[in-house]
């Protein structure tokens, strides 16, 4: 099975992909934004756009009527399946809302366990409201990873600088008019091993450290002008702000909902782009059980991953296989569609 997207209440899909295509440990990387425990309802027709067939106009998408522990059990029958479906190196991204968020982190750490908790993730979703109501305004939900081990695909991504952080990391500028900054080529610890305790330059590492790299490497940077001599007889490297990739992501994303969404709760295309960039490879497999109008499986083929999509509403399945159509995924090559009984 590469790509497929199954019509099917999910807990039988996930079944069926662990049982009848052996899919376990071979996931690499789950995202899922299941229902919050509103207890409402969601149509098509309250969010139709041009986009969506009129046939669709105002039948019900889904219903959000599960709470409490009864919502939470719901969930977790689920995230156990999806742990086995996981790879060695997988991932888990959780999409929920401040009001039961906590509760589901609380089953997340039983399931996968504390120490495979990475990050609650705060996703800035819309622009302040004006509500009447006690309480301070809600512009987020949050997104819970997890991985399944210690060692998770991970490709580190970065957002770029800002002048303000240039100016602020990078002080110094050469002669040429490129900002740099200096770090020390030293760190704690002696070492008995390589060459990070000979001398460079007729120089030992201070007393109870070592050469971050060998000698031969420092007389290379030294070579190209990348070591800088404090006024004290102390080298430095060199950083140029013009070869940096940016800065570390944060946990605070500024991924705000689709202005004209084409189905109910549909989420960010650049939300699901950094995720599936960040925690999966090529030929990943992704899998998304609450799939929506198929943002994730969108996304998941533009970057060239194998993507599983299940759902078990009529509506989503249309607005997944016109979205799909609309980015020229139709044919049989590209996905396979099922319904499972």
């Amino acid at each position: 099975m590469d790509n497929c997207l199954i019509q099917a209440e999910n807990l039988k899909g996930l079944h069926y992909l662990l049982e009848q295509e052996k899919l376990a440990g071979k996931i690499d990387l789950v995202y899922i934004d299941p229902p919050f425990a509103t207890g409402n309802d969601f149509s098509v027709g309250e969010q139709r756009s041009a986009t969506i067939s009129h046939s669709l106009e105002d039948e019900l998408a889904y219903s959000d009527k599960l709470q409490g522990a009864i919502f939470i059990d719901f969930l977790k029958q689920r995230i156990l399946l999806l742990k086995e479906l996981l790879s060695e190196k997988g991932s888990i991204y959780v999409h929920t809302d401040y009001k039961i968020g906590h509760y589901v982190k609380v089953m997340m750490d039983e399931v996968f366990g504390i120490g495979n908790f990475r990050n609650d993730i705060s996703r800035i979703k819309c622009n302040p409201k004006n509500f009447k109501r006690i309480g301070y305004g809600n512009i987020k939900d949050m997104i819970l990873f997890y991985t399944k081990s210690a060692t998770p695909i991970w490709n580190e991504p970065k957002t770029p600088y800002t002048d303000e952080d240039v100016e602020k990391l990078f002080p110094k500028i050469n002669s040429e008019g490129r900002r740099y900054t200096t770090v020390p080529i030293h760190a704690p610890g002696e070492t008995k091993k390589g060459k990070s305790n000979e001398p460079f330059k007729g120089q030992l590492p201070p007393k109870g450290r070592h050469w971050r790299t060998d000698v031969p490497t420092l007389e290379s940077w030294d070579e190209e002008g990348l070591i800088e001599w404090s006024s004290k007889g102390n080298p430095r490297r060199i950083i140029f702000a013009d070869e940096q990739e940016g800065k570390r992501l944060q946990d605070i994303w500024n991924f705000k909902d689709p202005p004209y969404p084409t189905y109910p709760t549909e989420k960010n295309a650049d939300l699901l782009s950094l995720i599936i960039a960040t925690s999966s490879l090529p030929d990943s497999y992704v899998l998304d059980c609450f799939c929506g109008s198929g943002t994730t499986l969108q996304v998941a083929h533009e970057q060239k991953r194998k993507w599983i999509g299940i759902d078990q509403s009529a509506q989503a399945v249309k607005a997944a296989q016109e979205k799909l159509k609309r980015q020229g995924i139709v044919s049989e090559e590209d996905y396979q569609f099922m319904m499972l009984d």
